[in-house]
C-alpha cells in the first residue's frame, strides 16, 4: 500500500509516517516548510516536497487503486493537492481516521484531556517499551529518551496514543483503555461553550472498550458501555494514587499505590511535582498491559522528559531555565506551582506568549491569574496560528489584569534576547505553543553564562 500525507511534518502526522515506513509502504507527501523533522524523514525513506503542487506528487501516489492520503485540519479545505486528490476518486482520510484504524486492529491504550496528555502518555510508552511487552506509540511531543514521537515494535498488539479533543479527532478512536487527565474547557472557537466541550469527552467515553481511567474531581460525567471498568487516580487519593511523597535535594521519590497493591520508593525522572500524578496514570495504564512492578519502577526511574514539556535547558546553583509548551491556564498553574515547589526561595520569572486570539480572548482573567504567581512576566504579542487578528484582543488584556506586586513587562519578538541579558531573576520559564521555542537555545546561550 501507498500512503501520501498532507502535512507530513506536523508531530502527529510524522509518527503515522513512520509507522507505515515500518510495515513496508511507499510513503510520500507534503508539508509547507522543511524542518530537522522533515529532513530525518527525508533519510528515513519519505518522499516529501514543500511547494503545493500536484504536478510535484510522485508517481507512486497517483493510483487511486492502491494509495490513501492522510491530512491534518490544518490543511486547507482549497488546498490543491487535496482538492485533486479527492476529485481523483482518493481515500482520503483525517490523521484521527487512520490512527482509528489502528485502535481497531491493535489494544489502544489512549491518554486524553486538556492538559498532561503529552506528558503521561510518553510516560507509558517508555516503561512498555523498556518492558517485556514492548508497544507502538504515537506520541504528540519529542521523547528525550528516544529523540523521537514514534515508537515501533514488531510483536507487542499495544499501541499508546495520545487521544488529541482538537475538531473532536478522538471520536474516530476505538480504546482498549484510556486515561482522562483533564477536562478544562479549551477549543471554543471550535466547541463554542464549556458545554459542549465536556460532552465531547463524554461521548469519548463511551468509545472506551475494556477500563476507563479518570482524574478524581472532574466535572464530566462519563457514560462508559457496559462491561467497561471505571477506575479514579489522583495524586493522593484515587484507585490509583501516589504516597510518601519524599521532595530532597532536586529529587522525588514516592510510591505507587494500585488495586493491586504498592510498588514502593519510585524515583520519578522529571522530578516536578505535576509529574506524580501524571506517573500515577502512566503506570496504571502500563499495570493495566502487564507490567511488572520492577519494569514500572524502572521505566518511571528513567524517564527523561519530552521537548518542551518542563524541559530544562540551564539548571546551575546560579541560574535557571526552563521550556514549557504550557498554553492553557490550567497548565501554566501546574506549571508554576511545581516549579515554585522545587526552587521555594527564588525569584521566578516567566516570559509568556498566548497562543491563539480566540484562547486569549475566552480566558484573558484566568491567564492573569495563573500568571500573577509568578514574581514577573515578560508577555509577548499572540501567536495567532491559524488564526486571523480578533479586534482589541492583545496581550494587553492579560497585562492589564496582572496583580498589583508582580512585576511586568509588554514586550515584542525583538526585545527578547535584550530583556534576558538584563534580567533580574533566578528562574525563568519560557511558556507556549508558539514560536517563541525559537529563541529558547539564545536565550539558554545567554543564561548559561551568568
Amino acid at each position: 500500500m501507498n500512503v501520501y500525507f498532507l502535512g507530513a511534518g506536523g508531530i502527529g502526522m510524522s509518527a503515522l509516517v513512520r509507522y507505515f515506513l515500518s510495515k513496508g509502504c511507499t510513503v510520500g507527501g507534503y508539508d509547507r516548510t522543511p524542518t530537522a523533522l522533515t529532513d530525518r524523514l527525508i533519510e528515513e525513506g519519505a518522499l516529501l516536497h514543500f511547494q503545493e503542487n500536484v504536478d510535484a506528487i510522485p508517481a507512486a501516489f497517483r493510483s487511486a487503486a492502491d494509495c490513501i492520503v492522510v491530512y491534518t485540519p490544518a490543511v486547507p479545505a482549497d488546498h490543491a493537492e487535496l482538492v485533486w486528490f479527492r476529485q481523483q476518486g482518493f481515500t482520503v482520510l483525517k490523521r484521527a481516521e487512520v490512527l482509528g484504524r489502528i485502535t481497531r486492529s491493535e489494544q489502544g491504550l489512549c491518554v486524553a484531556g486538556t492538559h498532561g496528555k503529552t506528558t503521561t502518555s510518553t510516560m507509558a510508552a517508555h516503561i512498555l517499551h523498556g518492558s517485556h511487552i514492548g508497544c507502538n506509540a504515537f506520541l504528540g511531543g519529542i521523547s528525550k529518551n528516544y529523540g523521537t514521537n514514534c515508537l515501533l515494535s514488531p510483536h507487542s498488539p499495544w499501541v499508546v496514543i495520545e487521544a488529541d479533543e482538537y475538531d473532536r479527532s478522538f471520536h474516530h478512536l476505538r480504546p482498549y483503555a484510556s486515561v482522562i487527565t483533564a477536562t478544562d474547557p479549551d477549543h471554543l472557537d471550535i466547541y463554542g461553550t464549556a458545554e459542549a466541550y465536556l460532552e465531547s469527552f463524554a461521548h469519548y467515553t463511551s468509545l472506551v472498550r475494556h477500563t476507563l481511567i479518570i482524574h478524581e474531581g472532574l466535572a464530566l460525567k462519563p457514560r462508559p458501555q457496559e462491561g467497561v471498568q471505571l477506575l479514579s487516580y489522583g495524586r493522593t487519593s484515587g484507585d490509583y494514587h501516589a504516597e510518601r511523597i519524599r521532595i530532597a535535594d532536586g529529587n522525588l521519590t514516592f510510591d505507587f499505590r494500585s488495586p493491586h497493591g504498592t510498588v514502593t520508593d519510585v524515583p520519578l525522572g522529571v522530578p516536578v511535582d505535576v509529574n506524580v500524578e501524571n506517573a500515577v496514570a502512566a503506570m496504571a495504564l502500563a499495570q493495566l498491559a502487564g507490567c511488572t512492578d520492577a519494569e514500572l519502577r524502572e521505566g518511571i526511574a528513567t524517564y527523561a522528559g519530552v521537548d518542551r514539556r518542563f524541559d530544562f535547558k540551564v539548571r546551575s546553583p546560579r541560574m535557571v531555565f526552563l521550556s514549557d509548551y504550557g498554553h492553557h491556564p490550567a497548565e501554566i498553574e501546574q506549571c508554576v506551582r511545581s516549579v515554585q515547589a522545587l526552587y521555594p526561595d527564588k525569584k521566578i520569572a516567566a516570559l509568556f506568549q498566548p497562543h491563539l486570539y480566540s484562547r486569549t480572548r475566552d480566558f484573558y482573567p484566568d491567564f492573569a491569574r495563573a500568571l500573577s504567581r509568578l514574581d514577573a512576566v515578560y508577555l509577548l504579542p499572540v501567536y495567532p496560528a491559524r488564526e486571523q487578528p480578533i479586534p482589541g484582543v492583545t496581550s494587553r488584556l492579560i497585562y492589564d489584569r496582572l496583580e498589583p506586586s508582580v512585576e511586568r513587562h509588554l514586550i515584542g519578538k525583538d526585545d527578547i534576547l535584550d530583556a534576558v541579558r538584563r534580567h533580574d531573576f533566578d528562574v525563568l520559564i519560557a511558556l507556549g505553543a508558539g514560536d517563541i521555542e525559537d529563541y529558547v537555545p539564545q536565550i539558554a546561550d545567554i543564561l548559561s553564562n551568568v
